[in-house]
């Protein structure tokens, strides 16, 4: 575990930095899972949902999501992102919708933030168009599974 690198001198929240450091590309990728009753899937799945295609508004939501994170996430510095994804993998019988968003920059930070806001959004919005249909929704988790890029180098979740 590093040093806290969001503090001053008198413990109080900062943005860092990043002017010294090393333009390079850097890459990120998140995921969250949403969960409902596998017919609540099917429904998502058939595209029979009453508020329409989930799965392409969920994409565009998470999407535009990681563009505004620098205005969502107090201490991030705004990216110009040069790419962001969301894909979405159904498992009806298991009631799940899982959302994997990746991100990429060519900057001085990374853009793990990004990849998880998008993914979060992304759930979120699972979870809005759904809610009608199934109350008991959740969204499971939202968890980092890889970045690369910058002085840390490559990093996977074990």
């Amino acid at each position: 575990m590093g040093e806290l690198t969001h503090l001053d001198e008198h413990g109080a929240a900062r943005m860092v930095d990043v002017g010294a450091k090393e333009v390079t590309q850097r890459r990120a990728v998140a995921r969250a899972v949403v969960r409902m009753a596998p017919a609540t899937a099917a429904a998502v799945a058939a595209g029979d949902a009453p508020k329409g295609d989930v799965l392409g508004v969920a994409r565009i939501a998470g999407i535009q999501a990681a563009k505004r994170t620098g205005e969502l996430i107090p201490l991030c510095h705004p990216l110009a992102l040069d790419h962001v994804d969301v894909d979405s993998v159904i498992d009806q019988p298991a009631g799940t919708v899982t959302l994997t968003a990746t991100a990429s920059v060519t900057a001085r930070t990374g853009v793990e933030m990004e990849a998880m806001t998008a993914a979060a959004v992304a759930a979120l919005t699972v979870y809005d168009m759904v809610k009608g249909l199934d109350r008991a929704v959740s969204i499971e988790h939202v968890a980092l599974l890889e970045k690369s890029g910058g002085r840390s180098g490559h990093w996977t979740r074990g």
